[in-house]
């Protein structure tokens, strides 16, 4: 199981923040993952983040939808979150901009790799991998900032403490040092190896460096053609983030076309593919989830569970009472559905499989729950 997966409530809306420092183009990158048009720049602190929602796109809806002609289809839905103002170096994660980043599932970072008149050269010239630097410790320092301030409550509680509570204050002061020797030598959080038990104890403190995290370059559209070339780097530099590479100002322009426009421009500078699709796919991926489908009340629907969930928790992804008068689970993969044309002809075949509540639900599963309540 995943420190993610620990984490994570089942039934709760997936979300990512994404954090950049000035002129990044964070904001630029929320507008191509939503599709929206929040205002570029003049963002405060004080300000309230953008948030949006983007459909991931799923194949596999499109022959369930020739399956079972349903009324309505229903995707995945990821929401972002793009916090006020991008980051000042050296200024760190503070107030409401740690507030809004504590209630997120994970993160990108939009690092810029791209030259603009509007920003001065000197500290603030490309360099990519100092920027990755830089983050990563803006990071590592909001952790150690709470787990310090935590260890001195505890070891102002211990002065009073009854000895029935004595264990538990020194269980969490006991996981809380190890954190802390970690993050000092720059290991994040969710690459600590924490057991079960020592993330729950740190569960409610929302680390920042314990949400899993993804890199973007953000590059000038004379860099496109070394796209490739350019992951394949960050990918070997950076082995333990998701890379993407897009050229942001461009995508945001392209969405405000007709996918007939787009293709035809996509087409003229070399047939570059459109970055949407890629980056919801990470988005999945760095959140961990697989995709089970419904076909109820004729409405065909994807939803995101994280991988190696049971049944029983993929029912209460869908609604609390399913989970908590599961029955049992009628299962089948999507491949398999396709073949058999139908769950008549599954189930005559004997395709159609019973599960209980232990089953692990497997990516493409076609599920229709059973449950009394």
């Amino acid at each position: 199981m995943t420190l993610l997966s620990q984490l994570s409530k089942m039934g709760t809306v997936m979300r990512i923040g994404i954090i950049g420092f000035s002129k990044s183009g964070k904001t630029t990158l929320f507008n191509v993952l939503t599709k929206g048009n929040a205002e570029i720049g003049g963002y405060t602190f004080d300000a309230e983040p953008n948030v949006g929602v983007a459909k991931v796109e799923d194949p596999r809806l499109s022959g369930l939808e020739e399956i079972f002609k349903p009324k309505k289809i229903t995707p995945i839905e990821i929401e972002y979150v793009d916090v006020p103002k991008g980051l000042e170096k050296g200024t760190g994660f503070h107030g409401e901009l740690l507030n809004h980043l504590s209630k997120v599932d994970a993160l990108i970072h939009v690092v810029r790799f791209f030259d603009d008149e509007s920003v001065p050269r000197g500290e603030d010239s490309v360099d990519p991998e100092q920027d990755i630097t830089n983050m990563n410790l803006e990071l590592a320092f909001s952790d150690l900032a709470i787990v310090e301030r935590r260890l001195k409550r505890i070891e102002e509680s211990l002065k009073g403490a009854k000895a029935s509570e004595k264990d538990m204050i020194i269980r969490e002061q006991t996981v809380l040092v190890k954190v802390r020797s970690a993050l000092e030598k720059e290991l994040p959080i969710w690459e600590q190896g924490l057991d079960q038990e020592e993330t729950r104890i740190i569960q409610n403190y929302q680390f920042l460096t314990a949400k899993p995290l993804m890199i973007v370059l953000n590059v000038g559209e004379e860099t496109l053609h070394q796209s490739s070339a350019l992951e394949e780097r960050f990918q070997c530099n950076y082995p333990r983030f998701s890379i993407a590479v897009v050229c942001g100002k461009l995508e945001m322009e392209l969405i405000q076309l007709t996918e007939i426009e787009a293709q035809e421009f996509r087409s003229a500078l070399g047939g570059a593919e459109a970055a949407l699709p890629q980056l919801l796919q990470l988005s999945c991926e760095l959140l961990g989830t697989i995709s089970f489908f419904t076909t109820a009340s004729k409405e065909v629907r994807a939803w995101a569970v994280h991988r190696d969930s049971s049944a029983v928790k993929a029912a209460g992804k869908i609604h609390s009472d399913m989970e908590r008068g599961f029955i049992r689970a009628e299962v089948i993969g999507y491949d398999e559905l396709l073949a058999c044309g139908g769950l008549a002809e599954a189930r005559r075949k004997g395709t159609l499989r019973l599960e209980g509540k232990n089953y692990v639900v497997q990516d493409g599963d076609v599920i229709t729950f059973l449950f009394s309540v």
